[in-house]
């Protein structure tokens, strides 16, 4: 790995280096980290995924996700929403997620939060992608560097205090920055990953909610 953080790959790809050259996740890397998301589910999805993985390492929920899908009804909001004592007590003993009483009520939680704000806003994609930041907001390379001192920044702390005040649990502004790194709202692969290009023109072109 270069000081960049780029590393070059069997396939002479250069990447981003935190994928460690792991199948699935080198996958992930490729096909879906930071290419826009507009799709509610997904968002919703996304951010509470983010939230079980507080204090634990992305890949371990990226091995579990189909396991939480099954769990969570998709992450169908307006099906977790409606989610019971009976369901918490069934996730936590269901082996194939995180058994995380805590993180469980708060998905359940987040889910009719999440109806609140579709309301309001129209969708949860309008609400997020309202808060994408201008490009003049953004640094001009993205390198190792930038990625490791700002694990945060001034549009996941807004996102994260107007969503708690809103009643959502699990969203700091840690958790708030890697879901928005993850479904586009930024581009932080780094100068140098083939994916960057790519995503920066699916960036371009797509249609803001």
């Amino acid at each position: 790995m270069s000081e960049t953080g780029i590393i070059i790959g069997e396939d002479g790809k250069s990447r981003c280096h935190w994928h460690a050259n792991l199948p699935d996740y080198l996958r992930y890397h490729d096909e879906e980290w930071g290419r826009p998301v507009t799709d509610d589910i997904r968002l919703f999805e996304k951010i509470c995924l983010e939230g079980f993985q507080s204090g634990l390492s992305w890949l371990t929920i990226l091995r579990k996700r189909e396991n939480f899908r099954a769990a969570f009804a998709g992450f169908d909001f307006e099906k977790v929403a409606r989610f019971g004592d009976e369901d918490i007590a069934r996730c936590l003993v269901d082996a194939g997620i995180i058994r995380h009483r805590g993180k469980i009520v708060s998905t359940i939680n987040n889910a009719r939060r999440a109806i609140d704000l579709r309301n309001e806003f129209g969708s949860l994609s309008r609400y997020f992608w309202g808060y994408e930041p201008r490009p003049e907001d953004r640094p001009a390379v993205v390198d190792r560097e930038h990625i490791v001192a700002n694990p945060t920044t001034a549009t996941s702390v807004r996102i994260s205090k107007d969503l708690k005040k809103r009643g959502w649990t699990f969203v700091g502004p840690t958790t708030v920055y890697a879901f928005m790194q993850a479904m586009g709202l930024v581009n932080d692969h780094l100068n140098g990953c083939f994916c960057r290009p790519e995503v920066e023109a699916m960036r371009a072109a797509l249609v803001r909610p």
